[in-house]
């Protein structure tokens, strides 16, 4: 299906109950988009994890979020279950969950590496599974989301997919075969930038410019970029060019990222994190799960957590 991006303050919000089975990072940017977008009402959206301790639960709950810690109530009350968990927790989590799980149930994994047909064998038959690549930018509803249809999901689920998510950025079908490099380009994607802007406010700084100025210049330099580059349609070489004047600065600037193999980097980079994102399909795909093991992670997690509150380093819920 085509490209697009929703006018969500034209829209009505969907009327559905959407549960997101995990309460992470990504479960909050998701939900602060489908919020502030107007998409989803936060009374009609769930999340339940065991972990009650984490501070985007909290944040979570402050968005209007409803939370309970037991997944099996999430299912209950819930249409669309949204899989947010790391792909080591995902076949503890679907055996979990497997005898609650309706034939009205549409099920939209963004475990990393996961793939269709792993999800789908821990499922009842006639399960509609659908698996996805986003990014945390949905918070501002700038997301860039791609999907895949598993083989019970129909053009309705992927209208609703495409409706959603078009409410906070950009959504694309696509082959299966591309998520896991599409989650070293764009799911990974906002680090790198975060990054560039960082080390370009840095240079800056040394230069002589306020911090506040440089992080909002280098941000803004980058959103600027990428608007123009979609507006125009142009090869971002031919941008790039338009820039560089002969014997000007930013050819001078480009040299150095050339002899720092700048562009080798960032194909590196991509590479990377496809390449991991390959290897978590292992953990994704166990036909067994270790309880103990998840509940032992989960323990460590809440033992990091207050280790960090009692040096200091993190404030407490």
């Amino acid at each position: 299906m085509s490209s697009v991006k929703g006018l969500s303050l034209l829209l009505k919000a969907i009327d559905m109950n959407i549960g997101f089975i995990g309460a992470g990072n990504l479960a909050l940017y998701m939900a602060q988009g489908f919020v502030r977008s107007g998409a989803i009402r936060a009374s009609q959206i769930i999340a339940s994890s065991p972990e009650t301790k984490k501070s985007t639960v909290k944040e979570l709950k402050d968005l209007g979020v409803r939370f309970t810690p037991d997944n099996k109530v999430n299912v209950e009350k819930s249409k669309l279950l949204i899989v947010a968990v790391k792909p080591k927790m995902v076949p503890f989590v679907l055996d979990e969950l497997k005898n609650y799980i309706r034939d009205d149930h549409m099920i939209l994994s963004f475990a990393a590496g996961v793939n269709l047909a792993s999800i789908e064998k821990k499922l009842p038959a006639k399960s509609k599974v659908l698996r996805g690549m986003t990014n945390t930018c949905c918070a501002v509803k700038e997301a860039a989301t791609v999907y895949a249809a598993g083989q019970n999901a129909n053009e309705e689920d992927c209208k609703l997919m495409e409706e959603i998510f078009g409410r906070v950025g950009t959504v694309e079908e696509v082959e299966e075969a591309h998520i896991d490099a599409v989650t070293g380009l764009s799911g990974s994607g906002p680090a790198y930038a975060f990054e560039a802007i960082e080390a370009l406010s840095d240079g800056a700084v040394k230069m002589g410019l306020p911090r506040g100025l440089a992080m909002r210049l280098g941000a803004q330099s980058l959103i600027g970029a990428g608007r123009m580059l979609l507006d125009t349609g142009k090869h971002p070489g031919e941008l790039k060019d338009a820039i560089c004047s002969p014997e000007g600065a930013t050819i001078y600037a480009l040299h150095h990222l050339e002899k720092g193999g700048f562009r080798s980097l960032l194909i590196d980079a991509v590479e990377a994190s496809c390449i991991r994102t390959r290897d978590l399909q292992i953990q994704g795909s166990e036909e067994e799960t270790d309880a103990e093991s998840i509940k032992k992670s989960i323990r460590e997690g809440l033992h990091l957590k207050k280790l960090l509150e009692s040096n200091g380093i993190l404030k407490s819920d």
